[in-house]
């Protein structure tokens, strides 16, 4: 049975992974940060035994280790780093609260790369060996066309920056890694207005992932295949 790990999965684009595996027959990993209170993926995981629930703060090593403890050396077909922040946008540099900055690397920067060294070991021994990041193209430097929004765009352009690197270490270990923009999604971080469902965005992610092969790692996609310029 394949399987996947997915970080931040107790509502949105995670939980929408978690689904869709779910459905497909695999083994489901779901992690978050506080697994009582994520009510939507108890229900899930109520409704699918392949998916099993664990918690995981990707900014604690402790957190981390507690995990793989849990899943003593489980291999790991996919693992998807979802998990991630997103401030309010900040247009005039006297505005910027470097603390809340810092918060934002932490998370959507230092975590991947946390949970992918973790994990390596787990993903390097299934059959697929996948790491998917949850990027945006907001963190392409060459499609910036308005100021704010420093900590976002920037954390995730440090994102594909050191998910590049990272493709190019695990490479001979026969381990792809893949930079994907959802799209603008409706979700509490992407709000009411946004035009792409969360179904919609993950069946095109998947999409990728199943296709995949080692000439797309360190690549960066848009989740109906297009690529985005760094």
């Amino acid at each position: 049975m394949a399987s996947a790990l997915v970080t931040g999965s107790s509502r949105g684009i995670g939980l929408e992974w978690c689904r869709q595996y779910a459905d497909a027959g695999w083994r489901v990993f779901a992690t978050c940060r506080r697994p009582q209170a994520a009510e939507a993926l108890q229900e899930l995981a109520g409704r699918y035994p392949g998916i099993s629930v664990h918690r995981l703060d990707v900014t604690q090593a402790g957190s981390l280790q507690a995990l793989r403890n849990e899943l003593k050396g489980a291999p790991i077909d996919v693992l998807i780093n979802n998990a991630g922040v997103y401030f309010e946008k900040y247009a005039r540099i006297q505005e910027i609260r470097y603390e809340t900055w810092m918060q934002t690397f932490e998370v959507n920067t230092l975590g991947p790369m946390r949970v992918a060294e973790a994990l390596a070991d787990q993903v390097a021994a299934s059959s697929r060996r996948l790491i998917v990041n949850m990027t945006s193209h907001m963190g392409s430097i060459a499609e910036i066309e308005a100021p704010g929004d420093y900590y976002y765009r920037s954390s995730k352009t440090a994102l594909n920056a050191a998910m590049k690197g990272l493709s190019i270490a695990l490479k001979e270990r026969g381990v792809g890694v893949l930079l994907l923009h959802p799209g603008w999604v409706r979700t509490r971080m992407g709000g009411s207005d946004a035009p792409l469902m969360p179904e919609e965005s993950v069946a095109g992610m998947r999409s990728l992932a199943e296709g995949f092969d080692m000439s797309m790692s360190g690549r960066f996609f848009r989740y109906n295949g297009s690529e985005i310029p760094w």
